[in-house]
């Protein structure tokens, strides 16, 4: 683990965000620096490597997307200069993905043409 992924680790290990990280987590073929499993959000440091290797990010982040993940990247010395801010963006994105509101499932009455509410009895 390099000097960045440490820090940066730091602030997300023990559930300091409400939420829990993993560390270097298999998902698929790929390994994510660190995953959060719920809400479902990748989040990535990216070296001078990644310059050069753009089409193989894309591919990554696409497969994470297909399995429902939102991805963040950061540059890798960020972490170093700008923790605090690092770990606000990513308990923003957190907060975003846990106020997701799914989809909506239609009722098993819907489309009878029963209007009626159901009822509500009160206990004695």
């Amino acid at each position: 683990m390099t000097d960045s992924e440490r820090k940066l680790w730091a602030g997300l290990r023990s559930e300091q965000l409400n939420v829990k990280f993993r560390r270097q987590h298999p998902l698929g073929s790929y390994i994510a620096d660190f995953a959060c499993l719920k809400p479902k959000l990748i989040v990535e440091l990216d070296g001078s490597q990644h310059v050069d290797q753009a089409a193989y990010d894309e591919r990554r982040d696409a497969f994470f997307h297909n399995q429902g993940f939102a991805v963040l990247r950061f540059a890798s010395n960020e972490p170093i200069f700008n923790l605090e801010g690092v770990l606000s963006v990513i308990a923003g994105q957190i907060l975003v993905l846990s106020h997701r509101v799914p989809p909506s499932q239609p009722s098993p009455e819907r489309g009878r043409g029963n209007t009626k509410c159901p009822t509500t009895r009160s206990l004695p």
